[in-house]
């Protein structure tokens, strides 16, 4: 098995370290190519103002200049001389739940993969509160990883979908298992835009954002997570929404 890792916290990233311990349970053909910086929130973005540059770090590891989907891109068509039978993406520092998806690199690095007909997944430890950094705790990726990884690679690959994993905030002893759910989705109220002053006295301002708003019936990954689940949710680039199309059909007859 050939396997392809990649993130959007970049080359250095802790979580790519636990991702490669993962990676390496399954075989030792294992590519990195990241982003050499971090890229989160990049969303499924292109570089196409600048040109992308490639660094070799060592034996099959490299960094790209640019986004997430452009490490994806540049490890398929650059570095492998053929495609990987699987891409990984993470493991992310920080949650991607809900809606937050679209905004992840890490998981459209896996979409990436997915369009290029690569079984993809996206890999993400939760944390428990603001401000950790890379004291982030990747206990519960790091020891079910794998646990969780061998099943699905046993599953037939869907055509341009992918699958989205994360681990909760929880010692791995505490991981209560594994859960197959669909995707959440917060409040958009809940984002806020924090102002402060620069030292030479000019506004600038972060997104933030704050705690998890439950839906009924505990049915999605926020619950999951929140429960002490490993949250497991399939993804699909296919965006259409039939029932839309079917009165849309109706108003624009053929």
């Amino acid at each position: 098995m050939r396997i392809l890792l990649t993130n959007d916290d970049g080359i250095h990233a802790p979580g790519l370290e636990v991702l490669e311990h993962i990676a390496r349970q399954f075989t030792d053909d294992v590519w990195i190519v990241a982003p050499s910086e971090e890229a989160s929130g990049a969303g499924h973005s292109l570089t196409l103002t600048r040109p992308v540059r490639l660094r070799k770090h060592g034996e099959r590891r490299f960094s790209v200049t640019g986004t997430p989907t452009d490490a994806v891109t540049m490890g398929l068509k650059q570095v492998l001389d053929s495609p990987p039978d699987v891409i990984l993406s993470g493991v992310n520092r920080g949650a991607n739940l809900g809606d937050d998806i679209t905004y992840s690199g890490t998981v459209s690095a896996a979409m990436e993969g997915a369009l290029a007909g690569v079984r993809s997944i996206a890999l993400s430890q939760v944390y428990s509160r603001e401000g950790l950094g890379n004291d982030v705790p990747f206990g519960a990726a790091r020891e079910w990883g794998a646990k969780v990884l061998e099943p699905l690679f046993a599953l037939p690959r869907r055509e341009r979908g992918l699958i989205n994993i994360n681990f909760p905030a929880i010692a791995p002893e505490e991981v209560k298992g594994v859960r197959a759910v669909r995707q959440g989705f917060h409040d958009y109220a809940r984002g806020s835009v924090v102002e402060g002053r620069d030292p030479r006295g000019f506004r600038y301002y972060w997104f933030g954002l704050h705690g998890i708003e439950h839906t009924a019936g505990h049915a999605t990954d926020l619950e999951a997570i929140e429960d002490g689940y490993i949250a497991v949710t399939p993804l699909q680039l296919d965006l259409t929404c039939e029932a839309e199309l079917k009165a849309l059909e109706e108003t624009f007859p053929r």
